[in-house]
């Protein structure tokens, strides 16, 4: 007589459930987002034939620029990195000191913090790209556009980032600071700083990946640097040299990521 096996589920029958129905309203939202956007994706999978003839033809193989203009590319390249980094320090500092304010938990006038919080989300949801094209409209053309449009947006998103991490940090060390009589400023650079400075480093670094990327596409609407070169090449249809600017903002992307992801490990251990 054959002993009949139970199956056991690899899975929660209900945790499959939750699972299922996550399926399903994903789907949904889909179709129902396609049909409000006349999106067709058998018209993109029909159409891809185009598109691939179109990147093999035109931007295969890549060729170089000019020999004359390779001291401008160059040049635009460390703009760039001059750009991101620049505009990720100077927010840094200024976040750092708006943060002190945006904590309830060590701020002089904790009934401000909220309105400080809000400011910051507000700047953080307008994209670097937005505050591109205002600034181009009152300053022109330049690195000015996109040093400033980084840095609103840096700024905003590092306030948030310290702030939190300084409401993770104990309050025992600051109580005791200002038991004893301590300064707001001696309670800041005594506890505050000390504790968070990790948290802090980490957050600028990730930031420096962000915007690196970030300063990019803010060149090409008129910051600056190698994005308003892409942006020439393609403009004047020379997409083979613009393939091959897109391979070295790549590279430089990936050496960046690299440099800092190693650096933030070595800050969290």
């Amino acid at each position: 007589m054959m002993s009949k096996t139970t199956k056991i589920p690899l899975i929660a029958r209900k945790q499959k459930n939750i699972y299922t129905a996550f399926f399903i309203i994903i789907t949904v939202l889909f179709v129902l987002t396609s049909l409000y956007t006349n999106f067709n994706v058998f018209v993109l999978l029909k159409n891809s034939d185009a598109f691939i003839q179109f990147i093999v033809q035109d931007f295969f193989p890549p060729a170089l620029p000019k020999a004359s203009a390779l001291p401008e590319v160059f040049s635009n390249i460390l703009i760039t990195l001059a750009l991101a980094m620049s505009s990720t320090t100077i927010a840094a500092v200024l976040a750092f000191f708006m943060s002190l304010f945006a904590s309830e938990k060590v701020s002089p006038q904790p009934h401000i913090a909220k309105y400080i919080r809000g400011i910051a989300t507000f700047l953080r949801n307008i994209p670097a790209l937005v505050w591109a094209f205002i600034l181009f409209s009152s300053l022109g053309i330049g690195t000015s556009v996109g040093f400033i449009a980084l840095c609103i947006t840096s700024f905003a998103f590092m306030v948030r980032a310290f702030t939190e991490t300084i409401e993770d940090v104990s309050a025992d060390c600051v109580e005791s600071l200002q038991a004893v009589g301590a300064s707001f400023w001696q309670r800041v650079f005594q506890a505050i700083a000390p504790s968070c400075l990790s948290g802090f480093l980490s957050w600028f670094l990730y930031c420096i990946e962000v915007n690196i990327r970030a300063s990019t596409i803010v060149g090409m609407v008129g910051g600056g640097g190698i994005g308003l070169t892409l942006f020439s090449y393609i403009k004047g249809f020379q997409y083979d040299v613009a393939f091959s600017i897109i391979l070295a903002i790549a590279a430089m992307v990936i050496i960046v990521d690299q440099i800092t992801n190693k650096l933030r490990r070595e800050i969290l251990k």
